[in-house]
């Protein structure tokens, strides 16, 4: 049986902010964190791949081809299921996740974006093995995970179509958590 008050899902571009809304869900609200990147990590290292944006990619499609277009965040959803408490699942990538999360219990989908050359840079930033791509990559990786008619590959369009709430963290990172603070009120109330 499903414990959690409250579960919300992170989608986005790349280097919007995803992991900055979990930080900030974490820290200052007592969210627990469960990630499809690391989940996914996992998996390539189990398949004795290098860990890189194609092979996320490649495997996430590959487990959800197998399985269900909800696979992964299905495997999350019961890991959080087993503790108390509300939950943040980061890296919603398609419509079924979506779908099959709004189906277990108070979800919300919380969608960010910045812009592209902000984006950018943040990625660079932060230095993950995923990340060490020239701008135009970038750009390419994130246009293959745009859009799919295929229900078991990203579709992050699709999945903003799906948000409760948007996100622009275009500006301070005092900007983004009044955001959220407030789109908590929200969902409190």
């Amino acid at each position: 049986m499903w414990v959690c008050y409250m579960i919300i899902g992170i989608t986005g571009t790349l280097g919007a902010g995803k992991g900055t809304i979990v930080d900030y869900l974490t820290e200052n609200q007592g969210f627990r964190h469960y990630s499809v990147r690391s989940f996914l990590i996992k998996e390539i290292e189990k398949r004795g791949l290098e860990v890189n944006r194609d092979s996320m990619t490649s495997v996430a499609n590959d487990l959800r081809a197998l399985n269900s277009p909800s696979f992964i965040v299905d495997q999350l959803f019961v890991e959080a299921s087993e503790t108390e408490g509300n939950a943040v699942i980061e890296s919603i990538r398609t419509p079924g996740e979506v779908e099959s999360l709004k189906q277990n219990g108070d979800f919300y989908l919380f969608a960010v974006d910045a812009d592209p050359e902000i984006r950018y840079e943040r990625i660079l930033a932060r230095k993950s093995e995923t990340d060490n791509v020239s701008f135009e990559e970038f750009k390419a990786n994130e246009e293959r995970e745009m859009t799919s008619t295929d229900p078991h590959k990203q579709n992050l369009l699709k999945c903003r179509e799906m948000a409760d709430f948007v996100l622009n963290n275009d500006g301070s990172l005092k900007d983004l958590h009044h955001q959220i603070n407030q789109i908590i009120q929200k969902i409190i109330k």
